[in-house]
This record gives C-alpha cells, structure tokens and sequence, in this order.
C-alpha cells in the first residue's frame, strides 16, 4: 500500500507522454470508433440492472432449451448462434468496462494527489508569507494576504437559506383517567 507525502517535493512528478488534451480527444475518438454506447439515467440503469440479474448457468441453461427446439427457437425470433454471440460479446465488453473504471480510477486518484500538493503549497505560501509580512521590508505581502484571508472567509461562511419557521404541531389535550378505566402498561 502506498503512502501520500505531505511533502509536495519528495515526490517527483513525471511528465506525462500526452497531455489532458490529447487524452479527452483520443477518448472521443475512441467512442466514434466503438459506436454503440448508450448513455442511460440512473433509474435506466437500475431497472435494467433488475430485469438482466441471471446466473452464468441459467443463461447457459435457457440457450440450451432455445436451441433444442426449432419451435422455440421461432417463437423467441433469434437462432441460439445469435444469442450465444450476444453472451460473448456482453463478457467481452465487461472486460472492456473494468478497464476503464481502472482507468478512470486511477485518473481520478492522481488528480486528486495533484489537487493535495496543490494545496499544501498554497498553505506554505500564505504561512511563509505571514511570517515574512511581520518585517516591514515585506510590507508588499500584506494586501496578497488580506485577499486570501478573505477567500477563505468567504469559503467558510455558510449559506443562509431564507426559512420560514415551520407551524408548531400542537398536542391534543390529554384527559385524567377514569376510575373505571384499566390503566395501561407502557414499555419503553
């Protein structure tokens, strides 16, 4: 298991063989040449999930009924080669789906480390910054900090959402219990 420094210069950034650029271009061109990709809503994506949950067996049991029976095969209007290379190519693009969640995750993860470095080096500015602001020689820091402590106070605040105070439900009276009624046990 790796370890993130917290020290932006331990670790030497390399210099990647292509730029972002390159990389959102060849992905574009990628998605031309694959051709069907079919982006779907997140409630598409579940109900789809639902209806295609089947075992490797069952599948491979269900194919085997298709194709021992012309009539059935008819009746559902695909031969079982047919759908056997529908299998094929749906574990074969699964494939193809890790590869690129990896990908992505990976992406993700080093931009993430960038963003961490990116941030500690601003903190040691600003800090480097306050003490040297103290000498009146570096006076000229003064207003950069100003603006940066200001950005983080904005940052900070939290939103005010206009609310109007919820009604206050009011409880219906409670009566004193009659003689003649068996009192209740209550668990809590």
């Amino acid at each position: 298991m790796s370890t993130i420094s917290s020290n932006p210069q331990e670790v030497p950034t390399p210099t990647p063989a292509v730029t972002p650029e390159q990389v959102v271009a060849q992905l574009r061109a990628l998605q031309a040449q694959i051709g069907e990709i079919t982006p779907l809503t997140t409630e598409q994506r579940k109900t789809l999930r639902q209806q295609s949950r089947m075992s490797e067996a069952v599948v491979q049991a269900s194919l085997n009924v298709l194709g021992a029976a012309d009539i059935i095969t008819q009746a559902v209007g695909q031969p079982v080669e047919e759908v056997q290379s529908m299998v094929d190519d749906a574990n074969r693009w699964s494939a193809v789906e890790g590869e690129l969640r990896a990908t992505l995750n990976g992406v993700s993860g080093t931009n993430l480390i960038r963003r961490q470095r990116i941030a500690l080096v601003a903190v040691r500015s600003f800090l480097i910054g306050k003490q040297l602001a103290r000498s009146p020689e570096h006076a000229s820091l003064v207003p950069h900090l100003d603006e940066v402590k200001r950005l983080r106070s904005i940052t900070r605040r939290k939103k005010r959402v206009a609310t109007t105070p919820a009604p206050v439900p009011t409880a219906p009276a409670v009566s004193a219990p009659d003689a003649t009624e068996t009192p209740v046990a209550v668990r809590l």
